[in-house]
């Protein structure tokens, strides 16, 4: 504005002294940040208090304060501290781009969570199989560890047979080792989810959804026993009587029927889906392989 500093300072009464000083760096600064960022490379961890007391029993003679500047003008900050994930999933493994190529091929298992009328937490455990979407397994308790888990596996195994996969996501009870290790001792490969995108299990999503509306959402249960009956009342009821709208309206049992009858028959072909003629009744279709029925319920 064509002023002189004196009046300008005088206005907006400023010292001038403040305007003519000249900041000075010291001849061992640059040697300083070297050894301050040596020490925080080799100890990430550490804030600037500590930083600076190793640097004093290195020799320097400097204090906190200028440490904390040089600390500021470096950018550094100490990173707020991760928990160690395990991120084991890939969208490789989800049902776009992984689909069950026929019966036994993949299963899929979720946890969903309720309450009895006390409030005390009910754990249901579900497995289904994704060609054939058939619920093979519907378990519930208080809790669900590894162990009983695992002995639902075992009993699902020795009825349907060994599955090909397993797809879940990655929460702790399918990532734990008990259960990793018997998954590899019976030779069966896991198909882990991308964390946080529970659309690509849409088979035991859909599974779930339709749990809770129709049965979790309408019965109050009043205690674990009466819990695990229903639980068994309706996975009977979903596999044998109620149709399917991606199994052209059959149920679930029969469509699963025609597919042992196809594959006894060796007219079953890679993942060719199985499905009563058109001319045949679904409950003739249901009576003519009854034998079956009984073995895979």
């Amino acid at each position: 504005m064509s002023v002189s500093e004196r009046r300008t300072c005088r206005v907006v009464e400023q010292v001038r002294s403040t305007q003519r000083y000249q900041a000075r760096t010291r001849d061992d600064e640059g040697q300083l940040v070297a050894a301050m960022l040596k020490l925080v490379g080799a100890h990430p961890r550490y804030g600037y208090r500590r930083v600076w007391a190793l640097l004093r029993t290195e020799g320097w003679r400097v204090n906190r304060k200028r440490i904390w500047r040089l600390w500021k003008k470096e950018g550094l900050k100490v990173p707020s501290r991760q928990h160690k994930k395990r991120r084991m999933g890939s969208s490789g493994n989800g049902i776009v781009r992984r689909r069950a190529s026929g019966m036994n091929d993949v299963w899929a298992w979720d946890f969903v969570y309720d309450r009895t009328e006390d409030g005390r937490s009910l754990k249901w455990l579900s497995v289904v199989d994704e060609y054939t979407r058939e619920c093979l397994a519907l378990e519930v308790g208080r809790k669900m560890r590894s162990g009983e888990v695992i002995d639902t596996l075992i009993e699902l195994v020795s009825v349907r047979g060994v599955p090909g996969h397993v797809r879940s996501d990655n929460g702790p009870e399918f990532v734990a080792e008990a259960i990793r290790a018997w998954l590899e001792v019976a030779k069966v490969k896991t198909l882990y989810i991308e964390p946080g995108s529970p659309w690509e299990n849409g088979y035991a999503e859909s599974f779930n959804g339709k749990l809770r509306d129709e049965l979790l959402n309408v019965e109050l249960f009043t205690s674990l026993n009466e819990a695990r009956v229903l639980g068994v009342n309706w996975r009977l009821d979903y596999n044998h009587r109620r149709p399917h709208s991606a199994l052209d309206y059959q149920t679930p049992a029969a469509f699963a029927a025609w597919c042992v009858k196809k594959q006894k028959a060796g007219d079953a072909a890679g993942g060719e889906r199985c499905s009563p003629p058109e001319d045949t009744e679904p409950n003739e279709a249901v009576s003519s392989v009854a034998e079956e029925l009984v073995k895979l319920s």
